[in-house]
């Protein structure tokens, strides 16, 4: 008989539990997905900054500035595709530079930043407990033959 009052006491216990350790468990699933997608488009910015710095670098010396710049531009474009990003529309903002190296202000360098307004227009909808960060940034510097 003892036994049965026990079981009776018990009864919804483990409902009451789930439902204690359930919004934890979202939280932090929603967080590494999340940091994941975050980090991934993170990683996408930079390669397209180094993309479009070396697309600057290789075009051919008969090129002008505005033409390096353009090459630079079509390779951002291509390496950001896939996230629907396009610079200077929305909080995307891309800037290609061609001037003087810091190293040696007898050659040119193209630097390209890159600058995407997280915190305005996340990838993904944002969740209220999960902090991600308001800019996602890269710069990338190639000199130009």
């Amino acid at each position: 008989m003892f036994g049965g009052d026990r079981r009776e006491r018990e009864r919804g216990a483990a409902a009451v539990e789930f439902a204690l350790v359930v919004p934890l468990l979202l939280l932090l699933v929603f967080g590494i997905i999340s940091y994941g997608y975050m980090l991934s488009f993170r990683q996408a910015i930079s390669q397209a900054a180094a993309e479009g710095a070396r697309a600057a670098a290789v075009a051919p010396a008969a090129f002008t500035t505005g033409e390096k710049q353009t090459a630079a531009n079509n390779a951002i474009k291509q390496a950001l595709d896939s996230y629907g990003v396009v610079c200077g529309t929305g909080a995307m903002t891309c800037s290609v530079v061609v001037k003087a190296c810091p190293a040696d202000l007898s050659r040119d360098c193209a630097v390209v930043t890159l600058d995407y307004l997280y915190s305005s227009q996340p990838l993904i909808p944002k969740f209220p407990l999960v902090p991600l960060p308001e800019h996602l940034a890269y710069s990338a510097v190639a000199e130009v033959s």
